[in-house]
């Protein structure tokens, strides 16, 4: 479903584990919103809980939910993380977008 990169998986280990969560049991929430330069915008947040309405995937032993109606906007997905000069932290690398903003922070189909 959502791959996630080596480095994207060290640094998320770092930033829960200095956050409070416990990369082993706790998950990266994310998910996509109405917003954005493009339409949509991606979510991403560390998070312990989940609902009944979220699914549950796991790459690289990162545990990753994402809520139903993101699923479809997310498939095939890979979180990276870019570390330059820029710093913009996490990335979605989605074969999905047909057009992404310049700070590739939202996009649409």
């Amino acid at each position: 479903m959502i791959k996630v990169s080596d480095y994207a998986k060290e640094k998320a280990i770092q930033l829960m584990t200095e956050g409070g969560f416990n990369p082993a049991e706790d998950y990266i929430r994310v998910g996509v919103k109405s917003g954005g330069c493009s339409g949509l915008e991606y979510v991403l947040k560390f998070d312990n809980q989940k609902t009944d309405t979220d699914q549950i995937f796991e790459d690289n032993d990162i545990k990753i939910v994402i809520d139903k109606k993101s699923i479809l906007y997310l498939a095939g997905t890979t979180l990276e993380y870019s570390g330059g000069l820029n710093g913009k932290g996490f990335v979605f690398n989605n074969p999905n977008a047909s057009r992404t903003c310049g700070c590739g922070e939202s996009f649409s189909l």
